[in-house]
C-alpha cells in the first residue's frame, strides 16, 4: 500500500493522540477538513487504523507488576496450539501473546496488581493447563520505554 507523506503524517498525528479532531490534523498536515477527513476515512476502511483508544497508567492504577513468559507446550499440534491459544485470550491479565520462533512457544506479557496476584494467575491459572511443559518468568524491574507509537517514517 502506498501511503503519501501527508498520509503518514496523519497516521503519526492520531497515534499520539485520537483525540484531535479532523480540524486540527487537517491544519498540522496543510489541507483541508473534508479531504483530511477521506483520507482518515479511507485508512480506516483499509484497516490501517483498527481503532481509538484511552492510554491507560498502569502504575497510577495499581498494576505494579509486568512479567514476560516464556512458554512451552507439551505438543505443539494444531490441536493444542489452538486450544492453548484459545485459553490465553480470556485472561486479562495477559495483555500480550506472541508465537515465537527458536525455543519457545510462545512469550507473554503479563500485567498484575502485585506479586501475590501474579503467583496465583501462574498457579491457579496458567500452569493449571495440561497444555504448559514449560514456564519461565522474568520480572520486569524499570521501565526504560512503553511506547504504541509505529516507526512510520519507513513508510515515506
Amino acid at each position: 500500500m502506498m501511503l503519501t507523506k501527508q498520509d503518514v503524517e496523519i497516521l503519526q498525528l492520531l497515534q499520539r493522540d485520537a483525540t484531535l479532531s479532523t480540524g486540527a490534523i487537517a491544519d498540522k498536515v496543510n489541507l483541508s477538513q473534508s479531504p483530511c477527513w477521506r483520507r482518515i476515512n479511507r485508512m480506516e476502511q483499509q484497516g490501517l487504523v483498527r481503532g481509538r483508544v484511552a492510554l491507560l497508567d498502569r502504575s497510577a492504577l495499581g498494576m505494579d507488576i509486568v512479567v514476560f513468559a516464556t512458554i512451552n507446550l507439551t505438543s505443539t499440534g494444531r490441536q493444542n496450539l489452538l486450544e492453548f491459544e484459545q485459553d490465553i485470550v480470556r485472561y486479562p491479565e495477559v495483555i500480550e501473546c506472541y508465537t515465537m520462533t527458536g525455543i519457545w512457544d510462545y512469550m507473554l506479557k503479563i500485567v498484575t496488581r502485585d506479586i501475590r496476584h501474579f503467583e496465583d494467575f501462574v498457579r491457579n491459572t496458567l500452569t493449571a493447563s495440561p497444555a504448559i511443559r514449560e514456564l519461565h518468568s522474568h520480572m520486569a524491574v524499570t521501565e526504560i520505554k512503553n511506547t504504541t507509537e509505529l516507526p512510520l517514517q519507513s513508510q515515506l
